[in-house]
């Protein structure tokens, strides 16, 4: 994983409520454990006619939205079954976060686990988001992880909860094990110390 770091970025509008995880990504998808290719696979039923053409009115076939880094989804985004897959398909198309006024429990761990970012923001701001979107495609908001701050195209900001632990392996670009490997001296040594312990009791 690559250190989260701050960026601006258009929003792609998807305002359907309640996306879950295999419209994400569909379970016929799921036997590979690669993330390769995955991409291809994002939204594959809303994307792709019967013979696997690509729908040009789906928003992410058309190229105006090509390089977009956050995805602006409806309420309860990533709802469903549990599968690591669809933040996998979501990054390698190139999605960095996504906004919601909520997330599935699952969904949103799975996402911190793999440097996609699940924004929570209040439903009036959401609204806000996809109006302004609507009157200009080509509106920006900047993502600020290490003050929490969602920065708008009018200049307001809008501060989302992340939980402490996940902050910190996103902007050291590190997963739980790597978390642990960079504090293996002080485990070490920690060890040392407790069997130094029972040794001198016995």
């Amino acid at each position: 994983m690559k250190p989260f770091r701050d960026f601006e970025s258009r929003m792609m509008p998807m305002p359907v409520n309640n996306i879950d995880t295999d419209q994400i990504i569909p379970a016929r998808f799921l036997k590979t454990t690669s993330k390769e290719g995955l991409d291809r696979q994002l939204f594959y039923d809303w994307r792709y006619d019967t013979q696997g053409n690509p729908k040009p009115d789906f928003i992410l076939n058309q190229p105006q939205w090509q390089g977009v880094e956050i995805l602006l989804g409806g309420d309860n985004f990533g709802c469903g079954s549990s599968r690591e897959h669809a933040p996998w398909a979501l990054t390698q198309f190139g999605f960095r976060a996504v906004i919601s006024t909520s997330f599935a429990d699952i969904f949103k761990g799975n996402s911190l686990k793999n440097s996609l970012l699940p924004i929570v923001v209040p439903a009036e701001i959401h609204k806000d988001l996809f109006r302004m979107v609507e009157s200009d495609p080509r509106v920006k908001v900047k993502v600020d992880l290490k003050s929490q701050k969602l920065i708008l195209p009018d200049g307001r900001s809008v501060e989302f909860p992340v939980d402490a632990f996940s902050k910190t392996c996103l902007l050291d670009g590190v997963d739980e094990l790597g978390y642990i490997l960079k504090h293996e001296s002080a485990i070490t040594a920690f060890e040392a110390g407790r069997l130094g312990s029972i040794h001198t009791s016995l």
